[in-house]
């Protein structure tokens, strides 16, 4: 049997409002729904799920420190902090696991403040625009990818 999977699910500011928050970019979906979705998905693929949702960089910050012993990877959606956050992206490099950036809306074809990333350039991946199904989709790139790195060394 394969060993499970350990992923930290860091969730940024303003996302404990999901599902009454601009629900024209973000969807409908709480994220109680969202972290309920994710469990489900990660029981099915052999991997076990921590979650932090702050609106606070700091106590962030303190997490990622504090869980990088306990994960193999962390699937963040740093909202407004994945803009302006010097001290986010120095912890994720700093834990030395990989990640995948996700967000709810397409950025993109947001505010331009929004297109830039001061943590997707360090990501595995960035997905973007799907709605809950962006936290769906990273959890299951991260999953591959860890699993690929494992059958790797293995051989």
């Amino acid at each position: 049997m394969r060993e499970s999977i350990r992923i930290g699910v860091l969730n940024g500011p303003n996302l404990n409002l999901l599902g009454r928050r601009e629900p024209h970019h973000y969807g409908t979906r709480t994220l109680a729904e969202i972290e309920s979705l994710l469990r489900e998905r990660a029981d099915a693929g052999g991997a076990s799920l921590i979650f932090l949702q702050s609106n606070d960089e700091g106590e962030i910050v303190d997490w990622v420190q504090a869980n990088t012993g306990a994960v193999d990877a962390w699937l963040v959606n740093a909202a407004a902090l994945t803009h302006t956050s010097v001290a986010l992206r120095d912890a994720l490099a700093g834990s030395g696991r990989p990640f995948v950036e996700v967000h709810l809306s397409n950025v993109f074809a947001r505010e331009p403040f929004r297109h830039t990333s001061l943590l997707s350039d360090l990501a595995i991946g960035v997905i973007t625009g799907f709605r809950v199904s962006s936290y769906l989709f990273g959890l299951e790139a991260l999953i591959q990818h860890l699993r690929g790195s494992a059958e790797a060394e293995a051989e």
